[in-house]
């Protein structure tokens, strides 16, 4: 391991009033810095997907630009996993910053390709956006380990859902910010970098200005992130809580091997794999509406402008879903995942037919996506804060890698893309609403397997 990535000794625990309001403030220290470093990755992702219409007149086919723009998706598949077992042998101090610097400077150099090669040159210039477009994502996939090995440090099982829930929002704040950040900087920075070039105007705005924020939130991050308490001298989150996971064990304090978090802990966790499956399901379903919500409507006479504000209704209805569901996990439901990811996705189901029964009218479509947007993200959460459960603390990061890997390879690039478009196309919209409905069944019969794993934290409140 790279001595920059080093996980920080562990020092002598402080007791006492003193420690314990040292230990609160840390917290808060510690969350505020996942929170704002995790916003900061998403200013730095899917920019690409913005510059698709100030490169077509520049001479780029847009079925080229696809394929770049899919770079994107398979790398952070595949890194979301692969780092996460590096996250979980790493200081999330460091690791997390060192992600969000090196995605910001592959975004930057993303005007490479445009303004110095350009499409006069396209194989090259197609060539390089795609090699770039796939370290975005790949760096991008440093982002979730370490606020997950971080959440699991500093915050106990029986809170988790909700400070899971609220530091989850950090991803709508950080996207929100994307659109504007875009039009502002083009306007700031557009005529200072290109002069009378105005065709250029757009590279300052979705790639230079996001990724000069973003290496100020990475060193913002690193200044307010800390690794475990017990690297600051404090005592693990489950003593000074009393609130111990069935799965703990002193050991889970030390740091494993590659081996032993793959071969131990992770591929041979039956339940591990019962929720990455489900989460291949779930995120089929969310994909699946939020990607296709514009072509369908559109196809139904609907206005591109009208089915914008769906869409826009889907997303925004994600932030109170994810917060009420987080906080229900812990207080109703005492820290178990499954029964509440399965009551949403029941109610995901019931919205996705109101949908498909009044695809017609747009009221009751914009009602419907913001039924499904309200509950679908509520699952997305808790299936990512039930793999941090079912793992060791050190081992959190590629428990929840393989989950995420599930549910961005299989259930968005294959499922919600590749099967949905191409059952639309075959067969009618009729049976891509069918087909979710399914994904609905299958996501909540995979998570009922769970169920019974989760009972002891009932009878430990009794």
């Amino acid at each position: 391991m790279i001595k920059f990535l080093q996980q920080p000794a562990y020092k002598p625990a402080e007791t006492g009033p003193e420690a314990d309001a040292r230990y609160k403030r840390m917290r808060l220290q510690v969350f505020l810095g996942a929170f704002i470093g995790y916003a900061g990755f998403y200013l730095v992702r899917k920019n690409f997907s913005m510059a698709i219409p100030a490169l077509a007149p520049l001479g780029f086919a847009k079925t080229e630009l696809g394929v770049v723009l899919s770079m994107n998706a398979v790398a952070y598949a595949l890194s979301k996993f692969l780092m996460g077992s590096v996250s979980d042998r790493s200081n999330a101090r460091a690791f997390l910053p060192l992600g969000l610097v090196l995605a910001a400077v592959s975004m930057a150099f993303m005007i490479v390709p445009v303004q110095w090669i350009g499409a006069d040159h396209k194989a090259l210039a197609i060539l390089l956006m795609g090699v770039l477009n796939f370290l975005v994502g790949w760096f991008n996939g440093m982002g979730w380990p370490p606020c997950g090995r971080v959440m699991t440090h500093w915050f106990s099982v029986s809170e988790r859902g909700t400070m899971m829930s609220i530091w989850n929002c950090a991803h709508n704040v950080g996207g929100a910010l994307v659109g504007p950040m875009a039009t502002y900087g083009a306007v700031w920075f557009g005529s200072w970098l290109y002069g009378a070039h105005a065709e250029f105007y757009f590279l300052a705005g979705t790639f230079l200005f996001p990724a000069a924020v973003a290496l100020l939130i990475a060193l913002l991050a690193y200044v307010l992130l800390r690794d475990t308490p017990q690297s600051c001298g404090l005592p693990s989150v489950e003593q000074w809580r009393d609130d111990y996971p069935k799965n703990y064990s002193e050991k889970h304090e030390q740091t494993l091997t590659t081996r032993e978090i793959f071969f131990k802990y992770v591929l041979t966790n039956k339940f591990l794999w019962f929720i990455a499956v489900a989460n291949a399901f779930v995120y089929m379903v969310r994909y699946g509406c939020l990607d296709w919500a514009p072509t369908i409507l559109t196809e139904k006479g609907i206005d591109l402008k009208s089915a914008g504000w769906a869409y826009f209704a889907y997303e925004f209805a994600a932030i109170p879903g994810t917060l009420i569901c987080g906080w229900l996990s812990d207080k109703l439901f005492h820290g178990r995942r499954a029964l509440p990811t399965m009551i949403f996705m029941a109610l995901v189901a019931v919205f996705i037919v109101l949908y498909w029964i009044f695809i017609d009218n747009l009221t009751m479509v914009i009602i419907s996506l913001i039924g499904i947007g309200f509950f679908i993200y509520g699952p997305v959460m808790l299936i990512g804060v039930q793999a941090l459960d079912l793992a060791p603390k050190n081992a959190a990061g590629t428990a929840a890698g393989l989950t995420g890997f599930f549910g961005y390879f299989f259930g968005t690039a294959i499922l919600a893309n590749v099967v949905i478009g191409a059952v639309a196309q075959a067969a009618g919209w009729n049976w891509t609403f069918l087909l979710l409905l399914a994904a609905c069944v299958l996501a909540i019969v995979f998570m009922g397997l769970t169920y019974k794993e989760e009972l002891y934290l009932v009878k430990k409140q009794k």
